[in-house]
């Protein structure tokens, strides 16, 4: 490395042999090599050398090819600064022109929508709804829920789920009851833990099972949402407006536990209907909703269209209706056609107290083939070519 001092005595602005680098590094090797080859005996100023020729003798100055032979010696430790220095160099730009083998190896995470229609496009992103689809939680019914989704997308799996999970196997809830059940019911799994085991405690004091509770809770999903306070009023309510004992509203519940959770206002309206304009009295209607606690929550309009048909058009009388409300549940034209059919033959009797009486259990309960053959009397063939005449 050729290194020229200025009358001043510092380096020279270039240095021969090493790539272009950074200034403050050019200078520093510059500033090394000069200090080295002085030290090893000195160059000669611009003055002491013209037309090629060394000034003086006595000098004792080394001659080039010994410069460069001492030069050659050094490259160690100018190496050493190189790469010393080459640490300081910043990363490559994210615009850095790569190749294609080396393009197909990167892996993009796909990003996380900002906002979306659907559960769906978060199942990805997202553990607590990777691990509920594969409990069977069905998110598509799930995300019609007021809210249900962004109370999903906040959840942790492991904090907040779990012990939910845990608490509903606890209750008695199946592991295949657990999908269909969270679908309908996704707000339980934000629900304080503690509170839920009260509502639990609750039901146990009003001497209801293990077992029963979990039927209660696993056909009336919103069940443990409603607070302590609230269950009482309700079973208070029926216990009250019936007259039932207590074992009777807490049977009358079980057969139907959506009674607990559902609105009162069809259920008051139904009692008004039933006692007001059907004409039953409120020992028949306790019979009535006993035996069939599905009247409560029945379309009106259906309640009176089958009572006028049955009452007015069969004349079957009050009392014998309360010792079979079931017939309530049955459909309006399934009656009137085996009426009509058994009037036709001749055989529509439902006095108890007449030969041939035919039950009104008789009438709706029994399939098509055994009522032709056993109540009828007749074939099905004859069933079905009096039901194209209708």
């Amino acid at each position: 490395c050729a290194v020229g001092l200025r009358s001043g005595g510092g380096p020279g602005r270039a240095c021969r042999g090493f790539p272009p680098v950074a200034a403050g590094k050019e200078r520093a090797l510059c500033r090394l090599q000069a200090y080295t080859q002085v030290s090893a005996g000195g160059c000669s100023s611009p003055d002491s050398a013209k037309g090629g020729s060394l000034s003086s003798p006595e000098s004792n100055l080394p001659s080039v090819q010994q410069e460069r032979a001492k030069a050659e010696t050094l490259p160690d430790l100018n190496a050493k600064i190189l790469d010393e220095d080459w640490d300081d160099i910043p990363p490559s730009s994210a615009l850095e022109v790569i190749s294609e083998e080396e393009a197909v190896q990167i892996i993009a995470e796909p990003l996380i929508p900002l906002q979306s229609s659907t559960l769906r496009d978060y199942v990805d992103h997202s553990e607590t709804l990777a691990k509920l689809v594969h409990l069977g939680v069905d998110l598509s019914q799930v995300e019609k829920r007021q809210k249900a989704g962004q109370l999903l997308l906040t959840l942790d799996f492991e904090k907040d789920v779990k012990k939910i999970l845990l608490f509903l196997k606890d209750v008695g809830i199946k592991d295949n009851q657990l999908g269909p059940f969270l679908t309908k019911n996704p707000y339980i799994l934000g629900e304080d833990l503690e509170a839920l085991e009260t509502r639990v405690a609750y039901l146990k004091s009003k001497k209801f099972s293990q077992s029963e509770i979990a039927q209660i809770v696993s056909r009336a999903p919103y069940l443990l949402l409603f607070s302590v306070e609230r269950l009482d009023n309700r079973l208070g309510f029926f216990k009250n407006e019936l007259g039932l004992s207590v074992k009777k509203t807490k049977d009358l519940v079980i057969r139907l536990p959506r009674l607990l959770t559902g609105k009162l206002e069809p259920v008051k309206e139904n009692l008004q209907v039933c006692q007001v304009e059907l004409g039953f009295q409120c020992n028949e209607i306790q019979e009535i909703v006993f035996k069939t606690p599905k009247i409560l929550t029945a379309s009106k309009k259906r309640l009176k269209q089958t009572f006028d048909y049955l009452h007015n058009i069969m004349g079957i009388p009050h009392h014998m209706l309360t010792r079979f409300p079931q017939v309530f549940n049955s459909k309006l034209l399934r009656i009137r056609e085996r009426h009509m059919f058994l009037a036709f033959l001749g055989r529509a009797q439902y006095d108890p107290a007449q030969p041939s009486y035919i039950s009104l259990d008789q009438l709706v309960s029994l399939p098509d083939e055994v009522f032709c053959t056993e109540i009828a009397k007749a074939s099905m063939k004859d069933f079905e070519n009096f039901l194209k005449t209708l």
